[in-house]
């Protein structure tokens, strides 16, 4: 099993830098990078607040789950 984070296809849907993103969210560019390559452990719900509120979404646009034993 695994979570499929789609950070960018938000981000482009609404033509949004990496830095802006950071800069609107309160993180700082690499932490941004960090999420959007699914190399993260946790996400803070505060964090994925934010994330949803400056790219009015919800969280089930930004995160998606992925059966990797689905026959």
């Amino acid at each position: 099993m695994s979570i499929v984070v789609r950070i960018d296809v938000e981000l482009a849907r609404r033509k949004m830098s990496v830095g802006e993103f950071a800069e609107k969210v309160g993180l700082t560019p690499a932490n941004v990078a960090v999420l959007k390559n699914g190399r993260a452990k946790a996400v803070r719900f505060s964090t994925l607040e934010a994330m949803c509120r400056v790219l009015d979404c919800q969280p089930g646009d930004l995160l998606e789950f992925v059966d990797d034993e689905a026959p």
